[in-house]
């Protein structure tokens, strides 16, 4: 009997617990963004953050570009960086098959698509490139021209 009497209350135990885990056991914890789904604006204009957190996932960190799943250009010592609207324009409206980061070419419109980036942005990304990784390209292009290149395209 004493026996018995321990085996039920050791049950009604579990019985209990097992209530009050599943009242104290919340729902997961969502994110209120996926970030894959609705890309996280870039809040810096250095361009070399943007590079190193935009642009090097492709055009790898050293920009020698990669060969293997995808075609990504080398950026450094790269004679096709001598004009800086050349730049821009790519960075805007994309080329081949680089996606475009300006707003008004569909970057961020969608979940798939990539960071969109503002004029100011673009700016710095394209000085940044064209004076570093052995590109010695002193003039500078500023946010008020990548602003009316993207009028022309």
């Amino acid at each position: 009997m004493k026996i018995r009497n321990s085996l039920l209350a050791y049950r009604w135990i579990i019985v209990v617990g097992m209530l009050l885990m599943t009242v104290a056991v919340r729902a997961p914890v969502r994110a209120d963004n996926a970030g894959m789904m609705t890309p996280a604006p870039l809040a810096t204009t250095d361009g070399g953050e943007i590079y190193h957190g935009l642009c090097q996932g492709c055009h790898m960190a050293d920009a020698m570009g990669a060969h293997g799943a995808g075609k990504y250009p080398a950026l450094a010592k790269d004679p096709a960086l001598t004009s800086s609207t050349y730049v821009a324009i790519t960075i805007l409206a994309g080329r081949s098959n680089m996606p475009a980061f300006g707003v008004k070419h569909g970057a961020g419109a969608m979940f798939f698509s990539p960071t969109a980036l503002g004029y100011e942005q673009i700016a710095a990304v394209a000085n940044y490139v064209r004076t570093h990784f052995g590109n010695h390209y002193t003039d500078r292009i500023k946010a008020a021209d990548v602003a009316a290149l993207d009028k022309t395209i």
